[in-house]
């Protein structure tokens, strides 16, 4: 059965303009996040994570001990800590430890590896403060949810040990855009387009090799990373991103849980606050999320 939800928002989404200026693009996110008011008991704190701008967010039964380190997506180009704030405090709620959101440096000003090493950083802050690997878990969406990939492989070969696990939605893992479903759903997916794709690739690659393993972890070494939970929407053309990097996982031996959402788009858990389906795919991460902590 069709969901009447998603196919309001593919209404809503489909009126929106859309400026070809990261500049303006970067004020319209950031406006669209600020839209959704957080709820009452959500607790906001900005911090200075090694000298990165960084946000905790907490709930009053969050655990102190943990902590859900977020990766906002935005192609590397866009996103802050403002666009994404509503879903990283639900997301932290749903694991039940505080979330803590990393502002990290954007192309084209500061490209490739500057996101990789500020997501390092940013875990390397966490264990400074005490808290225990297996208790922080990684997540992200989008160009975030590589990022994910990206910093654990970063972490493992800084010789860190991983942390609990990573959460990744609709990752984007392949700076070609050379998967089958570019093409088979360009039609059914109302944000993401090869043409986009490869444009923000250009300007956060800035010449280094789009198969660079930290840049595009789908061509990385993923041995010995912490179990990985997978989530996209059917209606993505980055579904094949998704389905690459759990094989390529899976091969490794990587423990991964992978969930293919009916009709759902890009990113779709951004839209909690008016998607049913975007809560419950909230609540199934978490879910993930806290098994792996302990």
């Amino acid at each position: 059965m069709s969901d009447p939800e998603i196919a309001a928002l593919r209404a809503k989404l489909a009126a929106r303009p859309r400026s070809a200026d990261y500049r303006q693009r970067r004020r319209d996110i950031d406006a669209r996040g600020l839209a959704y008011a957080l709820a009452p008991d959500v607790g906001a704190e900005p911090v200075s994570a090694a000298g990165m701008r960084a946000e905790w967010t907490t709930t009053p039964n969050d655990a102190r001990d943990a902590a859900l380190m977020y990766l906002h997506g935005g192609g590397y180009v866009i996103g802050s800590l403002d666009s994404h704030r509503h879903l990283v405090a639900e997301a932290g709620r749903a694991c039940g430890i505080a979330a803590l959101a990393l502002d990290y440096r954007l192309a084209p000003e500061h490209p490739f590896p500057a996101a990789v090493d500020d997501a390092l950083a940013g875990y390397r802050f966490l264990l400074a403060r005490g808290i225990a690997p297996r208790r922080i878990a990684l997540a992200g969406d989008s160009a975030g949810g590589g990022l994910v990939v990206a910093a654990m492989v970063a972490i493992r070969d800084a010789g860190l040990p991983q942390p609990g696990c990573g959460w990744c939605i609709s990752p984007w893992v392949d700076m070609e855009a050379s998967g089958e479903t570019m093409t088979s759903k360009a039609a059914a997916d109302p944000t993401v387009q090869r043409a986009g794709i490869l444009e923000m690739a250009r300007l956060y690659l800035n010449g280094a090799d789009p198969r660079s393993p930290l840049a595009a972890p789908i061509h990385a070494e993923l041995t010995g990373l912490a179990p990985l939970m997978i989530q996209v929407g059917a209606c993505e053309t980055l579904l094949d991103d998704a389905l690459r990097l759990a094989r390529v996982a899976g091969a490794t031996d990587v423990r991964v849980d992978l969930q293919i959402w009916p009709e759902m788009i890009h990113v779709w858990h951004l839209f909690h606050p008016e998607l049913k389906a975007g809560r419950r795919a909230i609540k199934a991460g978490a879910a993930f999320v806290r098994a792996m902590l302990g």
